[in-house]
C-alpha cells in the first residue's frame, strides 16, 4: 500500500481511533498520539499491507502500550528520586514557618493546661509514661500504687486529650495540604 492509501485509511478511521484512545484513558492526549500514531505509520519502512485497518490499530494499541511504559518509568525514576532525597522537594524548606510553630506552641499550651488540670498525680504518671518513656509498673512501684491504679489515671488523661483533641479541631480551618508542585497551601 502506498503513502497516499495509507493516509486515506488513517483518514476514515481517524474518529474511530480518536474513540479508541479515548476508550482506553488518553484523555487530553487524544490529539497528540492522533498525530504520533500518523507519524509513525507514515515513516514507518513496510512492505504490502494486507489489512491497514487492522495495522494501524495495533499501531495505536503499541503506542499506548509504550506511553503506560514510559510512565511506569518515570513514576520508578520519580520514587528513587524521592527515596533518594528522602521525601524533601528540592528549594522547598522542611523547616515550619513562623505561624506553624506559634500554632504548634500555643496547642501544646492547651494540652499541658489539660494535663495539669486532671490533678497533680495524673498529670505525674502521664508524663512519666508518655514522655519519660516508663512503663506502667515501674510507675507504679514508683509512686506506691497498683497497676490499675496507673491504667486509670492514664485514661483520664488520654479522655481529657481526646477531648482537647475535639476541640481544637472544632476551632481549626478546613485542614491544609501542598498542591502538586509542593509550593503553595490548598484547602481541601
Amino acid at each position: 500500500m502506498t503513502g497516499d492509501g495509507l493516509e486515506a485509511i488513517f483518514m476514515t478511521h481517524r474518529p474511530t481511533l480518536s474513540r479508541f484512545f479515548a476508550a482506553r484513558g488518553a484523555g487530553a492526549d487524544v490529539e497528540d498520539l492522533l498525530q504520533e500514531l500518523w507519524l509513525k505509520a507514515r515513516s514507518a519502512q513496510t512492505g504490502p499491507i494486507a489489512d491497514p485497518a487492522s495495522y494501524l490499530f495495533r499501531m495505536a494499541d503499541n503506542l499506548l502500550l509504550d506511553r503506560r511504559r514510559a510512565d511506569l518509568r518515570r513514576s520508578r525514576r520519580d520514587d528513587q528520586w524521592t527515596g533518594m532525597t528522602r521525601g524533601s522537594v528540592v528549594d522547598v524548606s522542611d523547616t515550619p514557618s513562623a505561624e506553624q510553630v506559634l500554632i504548634a506552641r500555643e496547642r501544646l499550651r492547651i494540652v499541658d493546661r489539660a494535663i495539669d488540670a486532671l490533678g497533680e498525680r495524673t498529670a505525674a504518671i502521664f508524663r512519666s509514661y508518655r514522655i519519660d518513656g516508663l512503663n506502667q509498673r515501674d510507675i507504679a512501684a514508683r509512686i506506691g500504687i497498683s497497676l490499675s491504679a496507673v491504667e486509670k489515671h492514664l485514661q483520664k488523661a488520654y479522655r481529657a486529650l481526646v477531648e482537647v483533641r475535639g476541640r481544637l479541631d472544632a476551632d481549626s480551618p478546613a485542614p491544609r495540604r501542598l498542591d502538586v508542585e509542593g509550593t503553595n497551601d490548598v484547602a481541601d
